[in-house]
């Protein structure tokens, strides 16, 4: 999908480790400020009262095959990835908990990477962003409060690559099925006088699964840093263009057996064409033992179009006036259109970082402002005699100032009891003004004043043991397709959450495991309904009442030097209360059916994952690789015609890694997608209508690859 459209295991034995953040460090052992304390702020510690996963630099690299962002993260707790073209690479998705990526609040060192207006991500946009992160953190639930709207499913908090003290170089290069092939140089010049700089440039490329559905991508990032006693400077640039073939429309049902790699689209240049920048700079201050300061700037520039050709359209549609040919009017034109986006998105971001003995205390905030025209023009039109070179048929302008403040607090009431008090409140000012395609007007200005309250506990039975349970709300506003679709009659409301989490933690010897359940109210959630406008962008709705609730176990055992099994498995039910079906037939005329105590779309009750990890030797590690996604309903009416299968995935990879004389490390790796060769999709959208008296619908569905590889060879220096 393109921005065009709307769219683990936490243990130290865990594939997914990562470092965990302690509530209490010793005063001797802050000796000198380091990266981690640009996130700080936005991430749940260890006895955080919340659902959580960090996933460390060595599980990114052993699974950062040059596949977009959401393949990596796949194996974590109720996760469900999915690919336009297929393959992972290009336009992908990721859901959480069944909530879409605009209700994933995702951060790029604690700065917003969510459009503003949409509030998706687009990973495609940041391509091979995976080799210059160190860490990640999925908070599941409302978590605890961060920059950027409010999390509705989950929060993806990544850090950037963190200061090396030795000089290195990294070349990666990986190949595959599908033409695809990934280029990587990476490389830093380590700590000198306290300065260090880092540095890579990317290329990826395939030709994708679907027929046509090309990518050609090109990324960069590049760091420079100074790092004091007490100081810490750091300036952070990074970026990427991308060039995809549309393969947004989906392949029609009754082709999926004989045809599945169908691509609605043929026209040569029909492609998603566009550029983003990043520039952070990120300064922290130790003013004392307990207090460290920390503040950042950023500006985000993106720029692009996607082109596409459109037969028989309507020159009124166009603000155009038909020309007259001999004596005869001509209405339609076959043309080339391009529909542009140019945004800015700017800002800051602070925290206050207070430590001392029984009281951790965080207050920041942020303030963020975005900029952005929409615009189209028609590249080139068969029947031209009234059409200028590149006529502007539309245009209109979004902007968007969001500030927020929170002040979290972790105090520790008894020797086994933590209390956690996290308070946020958020001020949105929304306007946007123009026409929009088929010359609809575009004229809204909304406001909202939000207070998330958050409060937990946390009870340590034992070093390796802990109880927990927090009560959080949640509130975010519509967004811009929301307002732009509505009909005059419905206004789209902003959205409520109250999301109750509690479980339990285990750590011991060589055992982890994590249970937790969670329940999240909503009031006037903004679901899918399963449909697509004119540009591919899914088409949601208000709904008063729905909920999701369910149980989230995951976890992991060394068996012995030779074996480990991480696994994880979610148990849940998504419920809309009362759901108003609309449906059309052709002469226009209106049926609605009202469907009770029915799924909310792509939320399917159950999904798990395994990773089972053999070393037969030291230098060489082999893995199994399982993914299951339950029934997942196209819409909100549970209407097994309209849904996606369940499908069971198995993957194999395996690397072997040694130092020959000269490098720091040498690693051949292989992956072998989808071995058993399971035909499935992932993603679909369906057109519901009446005929003849009857609800009827067309499905589309998106498939994802049969079997196919991917070898990857790092050579590091």
């Amino acid at each position: 999908m393109t921005r065009f459209r709307i769219l683990v295991l936490s243990m130290a034995t865990s594939v997914y480790a990562g470092a965990q953040q302690k509530n209490w460090p010793a005063k001797d052992t802050v000796k000198q400020l380091t990266d981690e304390i640009v996130v700080y702020a936005t991430r749940a510690s260890e006895n955080s009262p919340t659902a959580f996963s960090n996933i460390s630099k060595a599980v990114i690299q052993k699974q950062n095959f040059g596949q977009d962002m959401p393949f990596v993260l796949n194996w974590t707790p109720s996760l469900v990835t999915t690919s336009d073209a297929g393959a992972g690479i290009g336009y992908t998705g990721v859901r959480i908990r069944g909530s879409d990526a605009a209700r994933i609040n995702v951060t790029i060192n604690g700065i917003v990477l969510n459009d503003a207006e949409e509030q998706s991500v687009y990973w495609v946009d940041v391509p091979d962003i995976a080799t210059s992160t160190h860490n990640i953190q999925i908070q599941r639930g409302v978590g605890t409060s961060t920059n950027g709207a409010g999390a509705f499913g989950a929060s993806i908090n990544l850090q950037t690559n963190t200061r090396k003290d030795s000089p290195y170089a990294d070349l990666i290069n990986s190949f595959g099925s599908f033409g695809t092939h990934r280029h990587t140089v990476g490389f830093g010049t380590g700590l000198n006088k306290k300065f260090a700089f880092d540095g890579r440039v990317s290329l990826i490329g395939s030709d994708g699964y679907i027929d046509r559905a090309t990518s050609d991508l090109k990324s960069y990032y590049l760091s420079g840093g100074y790092y004091g006693d007490k100081t810490m400077i750091k300036a952070i640039v990074f970026g990427g263009k991308e060039i995809t073939y549309q393969s947004w429309y989906g392949v029609p049902q009754d082709s999926l057996a004989k045809h599945r790699t169908y691509n609605y689209y043929t026209y040569k240049n029909q492609i998603d064409n566009y550029a983003q920048d990043h520039y952070q700079l990120h300064v922290s201050h130790r003013v004392n033992t307990f207090v460290t300061a920390n503040a950042a700037l950023h500006y985000t520039y993106g720029r692009g179009y996607y082109e596409e050709y459109q037969p028989q359209q309507l020159f009124a549609n166009y603000g155009i006036t038909a020309p007259v040919v001999g004596n005869k009017t001509i209405d339609t034109t076959n043309l080339v259109r391009q529909l542009w986006l140019n945004n800015r998105f700017y800002g800051m971001t602070w925290s206050l970082n207070y430590e001392k003995e029984k009281w951790n205390s965080i207050l920041g905030g942020a303030y963020n402002r975005y900029d952005g025209d929409h615009f189209g023009e028609v590249v080139w039109a068969q029947v031209a005699v009234t059409v200028p070179p590149f006529y502007r048929y539309y245009f209109n302008n979004g902007k968007k100032n969001d500030f927020n403040i929170f002040w979290k607090n972790t105090i520790r009431v008894h020797e086994k009891i933590l209390g956690f008090v996290d308070m946020q409140y958020r001020q949105v000012d929304y306007k946007a003004r123009g026409t929009e395609d088929q010359l609809v007007n575009v004229d809204f200005r909304v406001q909202y004043n939000f207070f998330n309250p958050k409060i937990g506990l946390t009870y340590l039975v034992k070093d390796d043991q802990q109880f927990y349970a927090s009560y959080s709300i949640g509130n975010r506003e519509p967004v811009r397709s929301d307002f732009v679709q509505a009909q005059p009659s419905h206004t789209p409301q902003h959205e409520t959450l109250h999301d109750i989490e509690a479980g339990w933690r285990w750590r011991k010897n060589k055992v982890a495991i994590n249970i937790n359940g969670y329940y999240m109210g909503y009031t006037n959630q903004l679901v899918l309904t399963g449909k697509l406008n004119n540009v591919g962008s899914p088409i949601r709705t208000n709904v008063p009442a729905s909920s999701r609730m369910g149980i989230e176990l995951d976890g992991g055992i060394k068996i012995d030097t030779h074996f480990t099994w991480n696994a994880n498995l979610t148990l849940s039910q998504n419920r809309i209360k009362n759901f108003t079906e609309i449906l059309y037939d052709a002469q226009g005329n209106e049926t609605d059916i009202s469907h009770k105590n029915v799924d909310i779309a792509f939320s399917p009750s159950l999904i798990g994952g395994s990773v089972f990890l053999y070393h037969p030797i030291e230098k060489l590690e082999v893995g199994l690789l399982t993914k299951y996604v339950g029934l997942q309903f196209l819409d909100n009416t549970s209407n097994r015609q309209r849904s996606i299968s369940p499908y069971l995935i198995n993957d194999f990879r395996a690397s072997y890694t040694f130092k020959p004389a000269g490098m720091r490390e040498l690693s051949v790796s292989f992956l072998l997608n989808n071995f058993m060769n399971v035909k499935y999709a992932s993603n679909g959208t369906t057109y519901p209508y009446m005929a003849s008296g009857q609800p009827v619908a067309a499905n589309y569905y998106y498939p994802q690859a049969t079997r196919n590889y991917l070898l990857m060879v790092a050579m590091r220096f």
